[in-house]
Parts: C-alpha cells; sequence; structure tokens
C-alpha cells in the first residue's frame, strides 16, 4: 500500500526524533513517501496531490490546523470512493481531532494505536461541516471564541507556548477589554426558522469535544457526533452575571450550558451567521481572518478515518 506522511515541523510536540521513528515504523508497512509542510497551506496541496495520485492513505504529524488542510486537500483531490483513509498522529498541543476519534494525546501512543488499527481493518467514515467553501473536523466559531484564539496565535508567534492558561488569560483579556459586549450584531439563520439575532458568539461543532483544557475536555453539545448534523451554542448579551453563569456550566463535567442568554442547536444540516461588522472567524482552531458571513453545511459520510 502506498501512504504519504505530512509533517508540520513547526508543530509543538513534533520533533526531528519523533518523525525519524515514525518514518521507520511506517516504512516496515507501507511505501512511504515523506513531506515536511514549508508555509501555511501546504499541506492543502500535499494531500490534493496524493489524493490524485492514487495514494492509500495519507498520515499526518502536527496538530489540528495540519489536519485540517489536509482534509481540505484530500476533500478536492479526489472522488469519495478513491479518497485515500486518513491517519492523524498526535502532534500539536491540543489534538482535538485526532482525541475525539479516540487517539491517546501522546504521538508515540498515537502512531501505536494507528498502527494497531489498521492491522485490524478499523476504519471509520465520518461526517465533516463545511463553510463557505472551507471543511472543518470539529469546531468553528465566529465572534469571542475565534477572537480568542487571534490573541493566541498573536501570542504564539511573539514566542509564548500555547498552554490551557494562555488560552484562559486570552480569553478574559478579550472579553473585558476588545469586545463590544453591548451591541450583539450576529444573527443565525436557518431555512424555514426563525431568525436568532442579537448574538455575540457562536461556536459550531462537528463532534464533542468542542476542545480540551489540559485532560478536561470542554463540551458545550455532548451529543455533537460526527454522525449527525451541526450543533450550535451562541451567546446574546456577554453581560458579566449571565457569561460568568454560562462558564460555569461549560467547565463543569456534569452541567450543559443554559439559560435565557444560551441559544443551542442540535443537528442541524445547514444554517448561515449574518453580522451587521466584522467578526473574527475560526476553523479547528486556526483564526481566519474577519467575515461578515458564513453559510455552514453538514457534509455526512465525507472521509475515511483509521481510528
Amino acid at each position: 500500500m502506498r501512504a504519504l506522511l505530512v509533517v508540520n515541523p513547526k508543530a509543538t510536540t513534533t520533533s526531528e526524533r519523533a518523525r525519524d521513528v515514525l518514518v521507520r515504523a511506517l516504512r516496515s508497512e507501507f511505501d512511504l513517501t515523506v513531506a515536511l509542510t514549508r508555509r501555511r497551506g501546504h499541506a492543502t496541496t500535499l494531500a490534493q496531490e496524493a489524493a490524485a495520485g492514487g495514494v492509500d492513505v495519507l498520515f499526518t504529524l502536527g496538530g489540528d490546523g495540519t489536519v485540517n488542510e489536509a482534509v481540505n486537500g484530500l476533500m478536492a483531490g479526489a472522488p469519495a470512493e478513491t479518497r485515500p483513509a486518513l491517519a492523524v498522529v498526535p502532534g500539536g498541543s491540543t489534538n482535538v481531532f485526532a482525541r475525539a476519534l479516540g487517539l491517546p494525546k501522546g504521538w508515540a501512543e498515537g502512531a501505536s494505536v494507528i498502527l494497531e488499527a489498521l492491522h485490524a481493518g478499523r476504519v471509520r467514515t465520518i461526517g465533516l461541516g463545511r463553510a463557505d467553501d472551507r471543511y472543518f473536523t470539529f469546531c468553528a466559531g465566529l465572534g469571542l471564541d475565534a477572537s480568542v484564539v487571534r490573541r493566541v496565535e498573536q501570542a504564539r508567534l511573539r514566542g509564548r507556548t500555547s498552554t490551557p492558561a494562555l488560552y484562559m488569560r486570552s480569553a478574559v483579556t478579550q472579553y473585558f477589554t476588545a469586545m463590544d459586549r453591548r451591541h450583539p450584531a450576529i444573527t443565525l439563520e436557518q431555512p424555514g426558522e426563525t431568525a436568532e439575532g442579537e448574538l455575540s458568539t457562536v461556536i459550531i461543532q462537528n463532534t464533542a469535544p468542542w476542545t480540551f483544557l489540559g485532560d478536561r475536555a470542554i463540551n458545550p453539545n455532548p451529543d455533537s457526533s460526527f454522525d449527525l448534523g451541526l450543533d450550535v451554542l451562541a451567546l446574546r448579551r456577554l453581560r458579566v452575571p449571565s457569561t460568568t453563569r454560562t462558564v460555569t456550566q461549560l467547565l463543569s463535567r456534569h452541567r450543559e450550558p443554559h439559560g435565557s442568554q444560551v441559544v443551542r442547536l442540535h443537528d442541524v444540516a445547514e444554517f448561515s451567521l449574518v453580522s451587521d461588522r466584522p467578526q473574527a472567524f475560526q476553523l479547528d482552531g486556526d483564526y481566519l481572518g474577519e467575515r461578515e458571513k458564513v453559510r455552514f453545511t453538514s457534509v455526512p459520510s465525507a472521509l475515511r478515518v483509521i481510528c
């Protein structure tokens, strides 16, 4: 079988030693080609070329951003019946997608489980989300959520390490100093349904969990699944008391977000978010700039994954 290993050499837990060990293990099983990403978006190009070239399995070693790029390349590079299977070796700081598939957090343990799954033929077909013309695997966000991602990415460019503490500090700073909390600007429009207006931030999930804080899964929509449509958590006005209550519910292992300022939708096939001013936008934890309108759709049975 032919395989391609796409490596992000700048990913948080990726090292030359990890790459060499993984390459030796995979070459004992596959006709393997290794490609290192050189710039943002390069993994998309590599995956698209691999899919068009008849590769059987695409491995990634990197974080969720690398996975997202590779998935978009696979989806563009071949029809569903000939699309390579995806095997995700955790190499980032959080690895939400890999962990949502049941893989361990570390690259060594994850690689071992993937090889075992390949031998046992454990392949699962999952659905994806799509935001306009770009696919996502586990989450998207418009508003506060994406603004925090932007702030974290800016800190990382200054040399900071991505940690749960950095995300928490970024969220607090963004909320108190950089948000227009009094004038919610986002409207959620769903075919055949009444529009939900005056939303401050919207989180979209394609699976659970939404993210992790260290080893703790954060589950705004715990019933979200790769096998269903998209789930939504939106907050109206970000008043301090109601926002504090929602954050407490998010961090609890036993309470789902609820209240007058919370909007939740489950298993949705399509909807649009429209804003009267530009909003920060993220997919799979990568900041993608600002948007005033995004159309979201669920794409069932889109991709085969090793898990």
